[in-house]
């Protein structure tokens, strides 16, 4: 059968001899690294999806981590405002309350001071109107001390005119 085709037994045996060598440098040192190589690829390949699964539950997880921190954070931040608005309310009560009574005392130290100012202006004014009755009072017994003077004076030239004789 081989000898049909035009090829001796030996030419044959050697064909299939440097075929089968062929097929096991072949195998060797080309099929089995690409299929080594082809197996470490998908590996890597298997080692990288795992990683990045893994990676990407990590980050789920930090994520969810960081929202509820976020939320924690904005709960206390939205209670210290609430916080601090009860303060700046209850300090506004308290400067409006201390305004009033501030305002209350200055008026009511206003009103004493007007009223002792009255009443040192009514002393003042008694005093002044006990000058004026006293300066007046002078006025009126000087006139009189004058006119009964005048009298007296009159009276008394009339008696020495009459010892003298004046009229007889």
């Amino acid at each position: 059968m081989v000898e049909a085709l035009g090829i001796s037994l030996k030419e044959f045996i050697f064909y299939l001899i440097n075929f089968l060598i062929l097929m096991g440098v072949l195998t060797r040192f080309l099929y089995k690294p690409f299929l080594n190589m082809l197996a470490a690829r998908k590996q890597s390949i298997k080692d990288a999806l795992d990683n990045a699964e893994l990676t990407n539950r990590r980050a789920d997880e930090k994520m969810e981590q960081y929202s509820k921190r976020i939320s924690k954070v904005e709960e206390e931040s939205r209670e210290i405002i609430r916080t601090a608005k009860i303060k700046a309310d209850a300090q506004a009560r308290d400067i409006i309350e201390d305004a009033r009574k501030e305002a209350g005392d200055i008026i009511a130290k206003a009103e004493k001071t007007i009223e002792k100012e009255k009443e040192k202006a009514m002393e003042e004014m008694k005093q002044e109107i006990a000058v004026l009755a006293v300066m007046a009072a002078e006025k009126i017994v000087e006139r009189e001390i004058q006119r009964a003077g005048q009298e007296a004076i009159v009276e008394e030239v009339i008696r020495q005119a009459r010892s003298t004789g004046w009229r007889n």
